[in-house]
């Protein structure tokens, strides 16, 4: 059973999902917020599997929540998926490099929905779709965002290093595998070793990463 929050200053879009989800099997809507500051009292008191959460809401806003969230010490295996209505949205990025496991445009099919949550329940990030990649690349690419430090990147094999570029570029484990010739699991092992490493919370950070030290360039995607 995935267990969901619903976070959305807007009672129909909260509504339409809540019926999307109570009427598929292995799904709980376990609560619903009206703002940021809601969403993560729900989190603590519910710990679902996934938030999914609204930018832009009154008071605190998702951007704010998700930070909260996703650095609760209470709170490591809750994930936000974020919910935007534009797929430029400079939030959502700031929501990604806060911890999202990814997001969605708000006129996303149903089924797209549902296959989301169950992807970012089972501890994967929706990074998929070109839009993402497109997104992150757009805002670290403007000079105005400073980049991260890259000691981050010292702790990393040359191997790892490959493999995170590749992490970046919306690979599966399956596919990585694949293009570096070696079994998946030994892709899921280079993968999480690097998750450690770095302390990244999910693939979602990895591909913050790998843009904002200039690991991959921006003008590569």
């Amino acid at each position: 059973m995935i267990r969901v929050v619903l976070a959305d200053d807007q009672v129909l879009v909260r509504g339409g999902f809540r019926l999307l989800l109570e009427t598929e099997d292995g799904f709980e809507v376990c609560g619903e917020a009206s703002d940021g500051a809601q969403a993560v009292e729900l989190a603590e008191r519910h710990k679902p599997d996934v938030v999914v959460m609204d930018i832009r809401m009154p008071g605190v806003d998702g951007l704010e929540a998700t930070r909260r969230i996703t650095k609760h010490p209470e709170l490591h295996e809750v994930k936000v998926l974020v919910l935007t209505t534009f797929d430029t949205d400079e939030y959502v990025y700031e929501a990604l490099r806060s911890g999202a496991s990814g997001f969605l445009l708000k006129d996303i099919e149903p089924v797209e929905l549902l296959r989301a949550l169950r992807v970012v329940a089972a501890g994967e990030s929706l990074l998929a779709p070109t839009v993402t990649r497109r997104l992150i690349a757009e805002f670290v690419g403007r000079p105005e965002n400073r980049r991260i430090d890259t000691s981050a990147l010292r702790q990393i094999t040359d191997r790892e290093r490959e493999v995170l570029a590749l992490v970046a570029g919306g690979l599966s484990n399956d596919e990585i595998a694949a293009q570096l010739v070696i079994s998946a699991a030994t892709a899921r092992t280079h993968v999480s070793r690097i998750m450690t490493k770095i302390g990244a919370r999910d693939r979602a950070q990895l591909v913050v990463l790998a843009y904002e030290s200039g690991l991959v360039s921006p003008r590569g995607s």
